[in-house]
């Protein structure tokens, strides 16, 4: 059965026969009400890389798998145009040929400069491998440390060492209630002036107060493809902050979002079927 999450719920004898669920892409909010309406339901496959919107409903006894790998490349290549974009000036020279201004003047490169990968996963190390060529140094943080063959990831208890050192820093990490409100004043007031954030994890990571002021103040730049709420609504001041640069969570929407996730589906299923492990598990309370 196919089922693209639009148009209603499938029907009951459909649904009675269902042991694994794919959720569509983006339609979170329409799955959630056929979770508890497929009685043989085995495993539930999100095709996102974060299922905070999702773990809470799924059925006890039953295995909740994220899209682990299929959105690294495609948010990876976003994440690395934010911060290309944002130090390079490229709103500004689209607002200047849209009135036919050349405003020309001194940017900022990538290169030489340190980024801060905050979230060391599949994603950023994705991210790693794109902005390697630049010529910039790199600094890993996760939850804990840990050595990579590229060198050292520290843990986040790390960051009021790390932070300062930073002239780009670039979010992956996943929303956790450790991770909620990660980003506040504290964590900002220890960024360099002039330094960039970059956020393609979730929206509600960053404090919105804390970095509305530092950006209203000029002292730090954002690029924004997160943001709480979203969408972000219509007179939000985040809107016209100076300095930032928001796109409307597309980091893994892209042409390399399907080959990808077909090739994990595809995977999982044969999986389930022979009763081998799966892949990307992520423990609930109620497994």
């Amino acid at each position: 059965m196919v089922w693209d999450g639009a148009g209603g719920p499938p029907d009951a004898e459909s649904l009675a026969t269902v042991e694994f669920l794919v959720v569509p892409y983006g339609r979170t909010d329409a799955a959630v009400p056929v979770l508890a309406s497929a009685p043989r339901l085995r495993v539930v496959q999100s095709l996102s890389a974060g299922v905070d919107d999702l773990a809470e409903f799924v059925p006890a006894g039953v295995t909740l798998c994220n899209a682990r790998g299929v959105h690294d490349t495609s948010t990876a290549e976003l994440a690395v145009s934010l911060a290309l974009a944002s130090l390079r000036g490229i709103p500004d020279f689209v607002r200047g040929q849209d009135v036919e201004e050349w405003r020309t003047g001194y940017r900022p490169a990538l290169a030489d400069r340190t980024v801060l990968l905050i979230g060391y996963g599949s994603i950023a190390a994705a991210i790693e491998d794109r902005i390697t060529p630049f010529e910039c140094a790199v600094l890993r943080v996760a939850r804990r440390a840990r050595s990579t063959p590229r060198g050292p990831v520290h843990p986040l208890a790390g960051l009021p060492e790390l932070l300062p050192r930073a002239d780009v820093v670039i979010l992956t990490v996943p929303l956790t209630e450790d991770a909620r409100g990660l980003v506040d004043a504290r964590f900002l007031a220890l960024m360099p002036d002039q330094s960039l954030l970059v956020n393609v994890s979730r929206g509600a990571v960053v404090d919105n107060d804390a970095l509305l002021a530092e950006l209203t103040s000029g002292r730090l730049h954002a690029a924004l493809d997160v943001t709480d709420p979203e969408p972000l609504p219509p007179g939000h001041p985040l809107w016209h902050a100076p300095h930032t640069l928001i796109s409307p969570h597309v980091g893994g929407n892209s042409s390399a979002f399907l080959p990808r996730a077909f090739r994990l589906i595809r995977t999982q299923i044969l999986h389930h079927l022979a009763g081998e492990p799966l892949e990307n598990v992520v423990p609930t309370h109620k497994s």
